[in-house]
């Protein structure tokens, strides 16, 4: 009950608005993750081809990465509570353009629509939370862990739409994600929620961290995992299904444990993170994943491939935020650093799903999956480097 005291003293308005945030941000997860199990089914619907496949999870990606600018400058003329709202409008477009039109461009601007929208009501939930319950980390963990409840429902929702409606039954799923977010919009606009005051901040806007070489190891190390991590969400129910390996409705559901593994593997992570040096995590993780991914790809059999996924997350969990960590001191010192971090990153995000879905076309889904592997293998070369190359500030 102790964990749940942040929200006992707040006032009613402050409850209220925890509410909404907690509301959005599980519709946020809901449809942030229904995408890679969307996809197979969206292709078959449209008659698309792997490249085109492909280019809409990097869409989402590019819309997740534009997110960071928008969700800084659009509170500045309109507010923080009309920025939700008309960004999830966004999501409200995304999907119903899914639903009613194969047009690949179409399609392409649909996809953006998400990730603007993913990217940017991640920034302000996490803000308003923060600010509203004094920083209370309880206050965070809920949010993050009402975030993981929505994305570890979303392979069921589609599951169930199928279920209803036979191979249009993704539509359904969208239609309900749709809807979420018209609620979502309206619980908002009834929320008082003032605007923070503008700070102007006396630093210096210094890029001298970009002569650091850590720096620059550990920008490698998150293009390459997000290489892989964007791609593996995105294809791997599709790599399942189109090489006839499972069913649609299993490969979902291992899709759903993936991001259940991580969860763990992240609660894993942060309960060690303070006993175990950095570089080893880093080391002992990538390795892990490669191991597991590859054990993933050589096989045709669901029990061993179940045990791949769960490996494959609890190793993949850690890697993302002990990156972040590893170059801590830097970001603290240079305010432009973390922003540059994750462009670098981001764009792996964007290139690899683009990448696999031409491979795929051209020689065959496994080839295009196969990809990743060269992705990872880099990652860790990264990491060993890291890992070999002494104490170093960063």
């Amino acid at each position: 009950m102790k964990s749940q005291s942040f929200y006992k003293q707040l006032g009613k308005d402050e409850r209220y608005i925890l509410t909404c945030c907690f509301f959005v941000f599980a519709v946020n997860g809901l449809y942030s993750m229904i995408l890679g199990s969307m996809l197979p089914l969206i292709s078959s619907e449209y008659q698309l081809s792997n490249v085109i496949s492909g280019s809409l999870i990097s869409a989402h990606q590019i819309g997740n990465l534009l997110a960071s600018f928008i969700a800084g400058v659009l509170p500045i003329y309109i507010g923080r509570k009309n920025s939700v709202i008309f960004l999830c409008v966004f999501v409200i477009a995304g999907f119903l353009l899914m639903i009613s039109t194969g047009n690949p461009l179409l399609l392409l601007l649909a996809f953006l629509f998400t990730g603007i929208s993913r990217g940017s009501i991640s920034n302000f939930n996490n803000s308003i939370v923060n600010e509203v319950s004094n920083s209370s980390a309880a206050a965070i963990n809920f949010l993050h862990s009402v975030f993981a409840v929505g994305a570890l429902l979303a392979p069921f929702l589609v599951i169930a739409g199928v279920n209803l409606m036979g191979s249009k039954g993704w539509k359904l799923a969208g239609i309900v994600i749709a809807v979420l977010a018209a609620v979502a919009m309206f619980l908002f606009s009834r929320a008082k929620l003032v605007d923070a005051k503008v700070q102007k901040k006396s630093k210096k806007m210094s890029y001298k961290f970009l002569k650091f070489i850590p720096f620059w190891i550990n920008s490698g190390i998150l293009f390459f995992y997000l290489c892989a991590e964007a791609t593996i969400n995105g294809w791997i129910v599709k790599y399942f299904v189109d090489s006839s390996i499972m069913t649609t409705e299993y490969a979902q559901v291992l899709a759903s444990l993936l991001w259940a593994v991580i969860l763990i593997g992240r609660l894993v992570v942060s309960a060690v993170g303070n006993k175990i040096p950095k570089k080893k995590i880093l080391l002992v993780t990538s390795i892990g994943t490669t191991l597991f991914y590859m054990l993933l790809l050589s096989s045709r059999n669901t029990t061993v491939i179940t045990l791949a996924i769960a490996g494959l997350g609890f190793s993949m969990a850690g890697i993302y935020p002990t990156t972040i960590a590893n170059v801590g001191n830097t970001l603290k010192e240079y305010p432009m650093s973390l922003g540059m971090l994750l462009i670098i990153g981001g764009m792996g995000s964007i290139l690899m799903p683009t990448i696999t879905g031409a491979l795929s076309d051209l020689f065959g889904i496994f080839a295009g999956m196969s990809a990743i592997v060269v992705a990872i293998f880099l990652m860790l070369v990264f990491v060993i480097i890291n890992a070999f190359r002494g104490k170093s500030k960063a």
